[in-house]
């Protein structure tokens, strides 16, 4: 018994209608059912674990009451309607709080309603404060009301899931569209990095870091790091590494406002002739280079504005800008010895 107790509770559960606000669709039929029988009291109970609880009533003010004092707890445990003309002459309820004092119930009269899979969930039931009884079509009408309780209770579980459904759905629809964007993304960047690097080019390092200057010297010693143990530095390792300082350092200044929100890229490749290419990308609007003044112009002497650029150009062996500025892509050729000259005699000189 107390397994199929617990089983019952379980699939009122799932219905997710205690407590409740009231609602129109069961307002209704208890309307219906104290019309048709001609009684004061109305309810449709739902008996929970420890409790009966009202989701629609007539004629009283109360939202529950304990399960000791319930009539419909008894209701549902019966295969048909369940009537008591008298409760005050009926051993089971002569001494029920209800009956001996207010409201005085005397006549009850109770139509259990059950789940889907048969799991007595509660009654639509009809009260009186004297002895009575129901003529075979109040019965039958409260029978039938009864039913439409439980149809009710399966429409409202039915469109509660359906509406579960639709925002999981939205839910993974959502996701699946953030993911796809995501993936474009990084499709995007992929193809946009492989366009800008030569063919014969391997990417070494992909970085973002906070526009932040302090992130600066890690990123660098990454970088001569990677130069060195490429072979890509040798004679050069100090204009790399002051060229990618001032690329920096005007990506986080001028692209980014010294914001620490935003975020500075910079991608590392080596080529098969161990040149080294340096990408740094920032989210800025870029400038008009043909806006940059010539730092060794005599009116520009005492300003800092286009150092920075006209030291990448002459630090570095390319040095290419797009999105209007926004993106600098810099080259740095290693340099080769110049082959020996052999004379006709077979030595150098």
């Amino acid at each position: 018994m107390e397994s199929n107790e617990k089983v019952r509770v379980q699939t009122l559960r799932k219905y997710k209608i205690l407590d409740t606000d009231p609602e129109k669709a069961f307002d209704d039929l208890t309307i219906l059912a104290a019309s048709i029988c001609n009684t004061p009291v109305a309810l449709i109970s739902v008996i929970d674990s420890d409790r009966q609880w009202f989701k629609s009533k007539v004629g009283v003010d109360i939202q529950e009451t304990p399960l000791d004092v319930s009539f419909c707890a008894v209701a549902i445990r019966q295969p048909d309607l369940f009537v008591v003309p008298d409760a005050s002459k009926d051993p089971r309820f002569s001494s029920n709080p209800f009956v001996v004092s207010d409201p005085k119930v005397r006549f009850y009269a109770g139509a259990p309603y059950a789940s889907s899979d048969g799991h007595p969930l509660g009654t639509l039931c009809v009260i009186d404060t004297v002895p009575r009884e129901l003529t075979p079509s109040q019965e039958a009408a409260l029978l039938a009301l009864s039913r439409q309780v439980q149809a009710q209770f399966e429409l409202r579980k039915n469109l509660l899931e359906l509406r579960e459904a639709l925002i999981e759905r939205d839910r993974a629809e959502a996701e699946r569209d953030r993911t796809i964007v995501e993936l474009q993304s990084a499709l995007d960047h992929v193809q946009r990095l492989s366009g800008l690097l030569p063919a014969c080019s391997a990417c070494k390092l992909d970085v973002t870091i906070p526009a932040n200057s302090n992130a600066i010297s890690g990123v660098v010693d990454g970088v001569m790091q990677i130069a060195r143990e490429m072979k890509c530095a040798e004679g050069n390792e100090y204009h790399i590494e002051l060229a990618l300082r001032e690329a920096l350092a005007n990506a986080i200044v001028h692209g980014c406002d010294n914001d620490p929100t935003k975020k500075v890229e910079c991608c590392v490749a080596c080529t098969e002739s161990s040149d080294v290419m340096i990408i740094v990308r920032d989210p800025g609007r870029g400038f008009d280079l043909k806006t940059v003044p010539d730092p060794l112009a005599v009116e520009n002497l005492n300003s800092s504005h286009g150092r920075g650029i006209y030291l990448i150009n002459q630090l570095m062996d390319e040095v290419c800008f797009d999105r209007n500025g926004a993106e600098i892509r810099m080259r740095k050729v290693v340099a080769t010895s110049p082959a020996p000259v052999v004379s006709a005699t077979g030595t150098t000189g």
